[in-house]
């Protein structure tokens, strides 16, 4: 009898344990559902910055609602910073912000900006007001606890511990000092994830990106508390983690607790930046699936920085060319995508890009996504049509000038970092006879361009007679965001270097290039380049490399177009009828290969369907 109260007693526990594990699996499935295709939306930092106001949030979600809603656009996002009543354009201020926070230690929007928000109303009037456009509505917010919570001892809403029981200032965010770690294993932290998920939920938020968690540390323990407490709250809030490269290493990770992740740092409307996507994108294709999406970061694109972090208010840097070349390139790898430009000021061209119903179809429905080649100069990804076999084909000339070639410098430096000792090296170099002089700084190969990078004193030299370069005009300056500045930093602040503060320099960004025409006589460069502590300050990237050159650095240029070519076996056709999906036009039927011509830095995606030959 003992034998089977034993045997019936372990049959109870497999048995309960199985109903668990299945309970455990629904939650995961349901959760997956809530993106159940890439995320469509508008996030306000590329333009707004941290400064974005409620009735700028309004304007763009009604644009969303009149003009992209029918194509699926749905999500509106205030980012960063909506809890300071004081931040600056350009930049944050971290000299004196004005928090504002309720009595358990939760941030809460500034009412200065948000007037909705005041008598404790928080985000709900603006998220009802969203949804009754047909949206959702989502923010964006720093990982950890708030350093001003621990500094006051504030409650915890559910827990009898107070916010300094269960931080640390370790890993504290390096680029923003809002915020200190959470430690997963101490009495009190479950507890404040779950009062801010409840607070959300009440607001009624769809949508929440979390940053500092994935990149240069991925905080673990810090996701499954917030994929926890957001699964307490019974709502549908879709979690995205920034910023990226999120470690490849945690992919199975990621994939099982949030809906999307970041795959790079910010993105921005840089060329390198965007060509840096096709290997990332070949990177982490293996590790997309329905609901839990590789994020390449936002659509730099539209009209920019408006109050926004890098250079003044423009349209975006991108060529008509290099547009296409990003819109079919996160929709043939089906990255979510967030809008960054604001959406008042499109243009007839971006909304065309943004709504293109055929094109959006292989972002949504799209499958067996891979890429079928890469060399140096063109690429092509394939993909298949799951309801009638067809294939679906993106092409790129990615074809590139070398903008500086090394072996023609006559002076380079090393390898400078936030780890170089006195933030960067001294220049001197012999100019006898030259009658130009570029400045050159790379991203030293690491393809992360949180690069602000200083020439300190740039000066000319005639044996006692000197001459300041920051006295000269240049004859052209490239930076790689922003504009190259005089006698301050790229970003508009000082230039700093290591604790110091100059006032004689130019500040720019990888990669770029000063060119100026020498004045007769001199025959010696010295200068110190560095580092700006803007880019020290970065949790990853900061790796520059400067180089100087007396004669032209850049290598030939490439032809303006190429035809990409493709052998259609390799798709399975003998031949095929082609659809240009971006035009719209039938291009008719090709046998043995395909082989558009497309310019540089362009893009074409196609559907191609499989001729079927009668039998004779």
């Amino acid at each position: 009898m003992k034998k089977k109260v034993i045997g019936l007693s372990l049959a109870l526990l497999s048995l309960t344990a199985g109903i668990s594990m299945a309970q455990k699996d629904v939650k995961q499935q349901a959760f997956h559902k809530w993106a159940a295709t890439p995320s469509m939306g508008w996030n306000s930092w590329d333009s707004y910055g941290p400064t974005v106001t409620e009735e700028e949030v309004k304007a763009n979600a009604d644009y969303m609602a009149k003009h992209l809603k029918s194509s699926g656009w749905e999500y509106v996002v205030v980012d960063i910073r909506w809890y300071v009543s004081n931040d600056k354009a350009h930049g944050y201020n971290q000299t004196d912000p004005q928090f504002n926070m309720d009595e358990y230690g939760r941030l809460i929007p500034a009412t200065n900006r948000f007037p909705s928000a005041a008598n404790g109303k928080g985000f709900k009037p603006l998220a009802d007001y969203i949804h009754s456009k047909g949206l959702k509505f989502g923010i964006h917010m720093m990982r950890g606890i708030p350093v001003v919570a621990v500094e006051q001892k504030m409650p915890i809403k559910g827990s009898s511990a107070r916010a300094q029981d269960i931080y640390s200032p370790d890993d504290q965010c390096r680029w923003l000092r809002d915020m200190y770690t959470i430690l997963p294993d101490k009495e009190g932290a479950q507890a404040y994830y779950n009062s801010l998920f409840e607070l959300y939920a009440d607001w009624g938020l769809d949508f929440i990106k979390i940053d500092d968690l994935s990149s240069p540390i991925y905080f673990e323990g810090e996701i499954e508390m917030i994929r926890k407490a957001i699964d307490r709250t019974g709502r549908k809030i879709l979690l995205s983690t920034s910023p990226g490269e999120t470690p490849i290493n945690k992919a199975a990770h990621v994939q099982q607790h949030a809906n999307m992740w970041r795959t790079v740092g910010d993105f921005w409307d840089s060329w390198l930046q965007l060509k840096e996507h096709f290997d990332v994108f070949a990177r982490w294709n293996e590790y997309r699936m329905p609901g839990a999406w590789p994020d390449g970061d936002m659509l730099p694109m539209g009209r920019l920085s408006i109050r926004g972090e890098r250079g003044d208010d423009r349209m975006t840097a991108f060529t008509k060319d290099e547009q296409y070349t990003l819109m079919t390139l996160w929709t043939i790898f089906k990255s979510p995508l967030m809008f960054g430009g604001d959406l008042p000021s499109n243009d007839a061209f971006t909304n065309a890009l943004l709504t293109n119903k055929e094109v959006l179809q292989v972002l949504n429905s799209s499958t067996n996504n891979k890429e079928l080649f890469r060399t140096e100069e063109q690429v092509a990804w394939v993909a298949d049509d799951p309801k009638t076999g067809d294939k679906y084909l993106a092409l790129f000339n990615i074809a590139d000038q070398v903008e500086a070639q090394e072996n023609k410098a006559v002076w380079k430096s090393a390898i400078i970092s936030r780890d170089t000792k006195g933030g960067g090296q001294a220049v001197s170099v012999d100019i006898t006879g030259a009658k130009k002089l570029y400045l050159v700084v790379t991203d030293a190969g690491d393809g992360i361009e949180w690069d602000h990078a200083n020439w300190i004193r740039p000066t000319l030299y005639n044996g006692k007679d000197s001459l300041q370069l920051t006295s000269l005009k240049w004859d052209k300056a490239k930076a790689g965001w922003g504009k190259a500045q005089v006698n301050k930093g790229v970003a508009g602040g000082p230039l700093a270097v290591n604790g110091k503060q100059y006032t004689d320099g130019i500040g720019t960004h990888s990669s770029s290039v000063l060119e100026y025409t020498l004045p007769e006589g001199y025959n010696r460069f010295k200068a110190f380049a560095a580092l700006d502590k803007a880019g020290a300050e970065q949790n990853v990237g900061a790796t520059v490399k400067f180089m100087v050159f007396t004669e032209e650095p850049a290598g030939p240029k490439p032809p303006a177009s190429a035809k990409v070519v493709v052998q259609l076996k390799e798709l399975g056709f003998d031949a095929a009828n082609v659809k240009d999906l971006w035009s719209g036009k039938d291009l008719g039927e090709f046998s043995g290969e395909f082989a558009p011509e497309l310019n540089q830095h362009g893009a074409g995606l196609y559907r191609l369907k499989a001729v079927k030959r009668k039998k004779i």
